[in-house]
């Protein structure tokens, strides 16, 4: 079984600007790291941030996690400075905040290659305004150096004058058709992050209904969440005995007609998402 798949079921949101949270990331069991340029630092430490950022993604300090840099959103005083800096960088890939459109998605991807960003650093889109979800799929099939939606539900909810409540009903049909989108193109999508870090029972529920949804994984904004959300976005031992018996017992009586697993009827749709269990559980044990 291939295990070029990239786990991405905990991706944790640290701020460039506390060096001591960046030294921690390096100890963090999550998938993932945003090396956060944007929400989580003031004004006058956007410099030092950026230049923080950037050093780390340099460093090859951080392991197999997936390292990306979060610029500041496109408009800023900082924006430009943000870019050309993490192209230079060579991050697994860039987070930018608020991509609206696929004509946006192009110009920012004419920066990073301008800026000299190495084939393997990717553009990360945060889908998080009423007209990038309405347009989703055009931004989702923009270029092949988008290789990820982030979804910012807080601003989402913002947007809409709606409201944060268990279940997330008010934003639901938004996180459907971005998850659409993001399907259709191929490309990976994450879940929004959960506020409440002290609320463990309500953030493993919206792991559970992520999981459950499509999403790759989730948004983090504090290491204590990492664990729920490895383990909400891992197959279970039972999904993977499952995968495991259904493939096999599909292969045994392929050319007999009807096949049959634990009294269901197995078709192709059935064996290629068993597959794909055990291509995430595959890559999630080769990380040791």
């Amino acid at each position: 079984m291939s295990t070029d798949f990239t786990p991405l079921r905990s991706v944790l949101y640290m701020p460039s600007s506390n060096e001591r949270a960046l030294e921690k990331a390096k100890s963090i069991a999550c998938d993932g790291l945003i090396l956060d340029l944007e929400d989580a630092v003031a004004p006058d430490a956007k410099a030092a941030a950026r230049e923080a950022a950037c050093a780390a993604a340099a460093s090859g300090e951080y392991g197999r996690r997936t390292l990306t840099i979060r610029v500041n959103a496109i408009g800023t005083e900082w924006h430009d400075a943000d870019l050309r800096a993490a192209a230079q960088a060579g991050p697994d890939a860039v987070v930018v905040p608020k991509v609206d459109s696929a004509e946006e998605v192009g110009r920012l991807v004419d920066a990073l290659e301008k800026g000299g960003a190495p084939d393997h650093t990717t553009l990360w889109a945060m889908i998080e305004t009423p007209v990038a979800v309405l347009d989703a799929l055009s931004v989702a099939r923009a270029s092949e150096r988008l290789t990820a939606f982030v979804i910012g539900t807080n601003d989402l909810v913002k947007e809409l004058y709606a409201e944060h409540v268990p279940g997330r009903a008010p934003i639901l049909p938004s996180l459907h058709q971005i998850l659409l989108a993001g399907r259709a193109a191929g490309i990976a999508v994450l879940d929004g992050v959960y506020n409440d870090v002290k609320n463990a029972d309500g953030f493993l529920a919206e792991c559970e209904q992520g999981r459950q949804m499509g999403f790759d994984g989730k948004t983090l904004i504090h290491p204590g969440q990492v664990d729920g959300a490895n383990a909400a976005f891992a197959p279970s031992s039972q999904a993977v005995d499952e995968a495991r018996g259904l493939i096999a017992a599909f292969e045994d009586g392929q050319g007999s007609g009807v096949v049959t697993y634990n009294g269901r009827m197995v078709e192709a749709l059935h064996v290629e998402s068993a597959r794909r269990t055990l291509s995430i559980h595959d890559a999630i044990q080769a990380l040791g």
